[in-house]
């Protein structure tokens, strides 16, 4: 039976800062990380829009709008210090009726109170910054920029290795059991040509948990009591076409409606230089159902068990049958991005790849929109951590290098 001191569940942006963040505290401990793909950044980190947030939606005082804005700051020093790539090129927040200057002022004054520092602009100047952008009006923040979160991902593993922490690939953990010494982990590790998987037995005197779209399975295979389960939704893109690569200077989002859970469409300027146009919210039918056609009858079975499905079907069902039809004809997810830029065309709408988004809902229905940990004697889960989590991965790892220092 392989020992560890501290073994990290999940190969994802989050894992990777927790393990490098761990492994530089305690560089004399044996720390694992174990992810069930054959490499990192397969699922949520992978599949995001590549932008570090500035914290601009969430409310002052959360985790999310504490640790976005600090992750803004880390994640662009990381990036100079290792060479990189990334771009600080900002984002224009559209208003494109009444209704939406109207919200659009009420976002503008959370900014400056989560310490930013936005620009309002008419539709004069909004058409100066971006001639192919139309609104009634829009503001300017300059913090937010992109990145290749796969590439940052693999930096920040290649760092752990190297520091001496060691990467378990093809590991997909079937149990776990908590003991008075620590935890007993039993993985499935698949390996070779034809995939053949054998079962291996770990011992960890800590676990953490940071699998993201499993994160609740593990909880609960720890034997903890969670109130709340991980709903998957699916946000789909499409790329643009390649003359399109010029056609927004910066980063171009709508005013949100506040009757959505999520930030609606929006035009997003890409570390390589292509523009992608997404994402929606689809209720997705399975964890991994990352196309239209994909079903998992397991997890659907699960999510229609769960006791919170319901009443949160039925407060965004309006929103959710207009997504689902969006997701269904091209033409209506045209129209999202044709209100604030006309010229794009359908034929401009090209495949790419979808996300899914690992949303923590409670037993009551409600979206948990900010970050959740729950532990354990001997383990700490990550439970919830939707966007910004990707921007905010080094200040999640600390906050789970201080919650591992008061349970260790």
């Amino acid at each position: 039976m392989k020992q560890s001191d501290i073994c990290i569940i999940g190969g994802g942006i989050v894992g990777a800062a927790t393990a490098l963040k761990l492994i530089q505290a305690f560089p004399k401990k044996r720390i694992v990380l174990m992810e069930k793909e054959n490499q990192p950044a397969r699922h949520q980190t992978g599949r995001n829009s590549g932008v570090i947030h500035a914290g601009v939606y969430y409310q002052p005082g959360s985790l999310k709008a504490q640790y976005c804005r600090e992750g803004l700051q880390r994640t662009i020093a990381y990036c100079k210090q290792f060479d990189l790539p990334y771009e600080q090129c900002g984002k224009l927040l559209v208003a494109t009726n009444d209704a939406e200057m109207e919200r659009m002022q009420s976002l503008f004054q959370r900014c400056q109170e989560n310490e930013l520092r936005p620009e309002m602009l008419d539709a004069n100047q909004l058409k100066k910054r971006e001639p192919n952008i139309t609104g009634l009006g829009a503001f300017w923040v300059e913090d937010t920029g992109i990145v290749d979160y796969i590439k940052l991902t693999a930096h920040m593993l290649a760092q752990f290795k190297a520091k001496g922490g060691e990467v378990l690939y093809s590991h997909q953990v079937t149990a776990l059991a908590e003991n008075e010494s620590g935890v007993t982990i039993t993985a499935a590790q698949k390996s070779g040509s034809q995939d053949a998987v054998s079962q291996r037995v770990y011992q960890s005197q800590f676990l953490v948990n940071c699998s993201g779209l499993q994160s609740d399975r593990l909880a609960t295979m720890m034997g903890l009591d969670i109130d709340f389960e991980i709903i998957p939704f699916r946000g789909e893109y499409y790329l643009l076409a390649e003359k399109h690569n010029q056609v927004v200077n910066h980063l171009i989002y709508p005013i949100p409606d506040p009757e959505l859970p999520f930030l609606g469409v929006h035009l997003t300027k890409m570390i390589d230089g292509t523009v992608t146009v997404g994402p929606n919210a689809v209720l997705a039918m399975g964890r991994e159902a990352y196309r239209k056609t994909d079903v998992d009858l397991a997890d659907i079975a699960q999510m229609m068990r769960f006791s919170g499905i319901w009443p949160m079907l039925r407060k965004n069902l309006k929103s959710g049958l207009n997504e689902m039809k969006n997701s269904v004809f091209k033409s209506g997810y045209l129209s999202l991005v044709q209100k604030y830029c006309p010229s794009i065309r359908k034929e401009d709408l090209l495949p790419y790849r979808s996300g899914i988004r690992a949303q923590a809902v409670s037993k009551n229905g409600e979206l948990i929109h900010d970050f959740k940990f729950v532990s354990s004697a001997r383990s700490l889960h990550v439970g919830n951590a939707p966007s910004p989590a990707a921007t905010s991965a080094m200040p999640i790892a600390d906050a789970i290098y201080d919650r591992c220092l008061a349970l260790m």
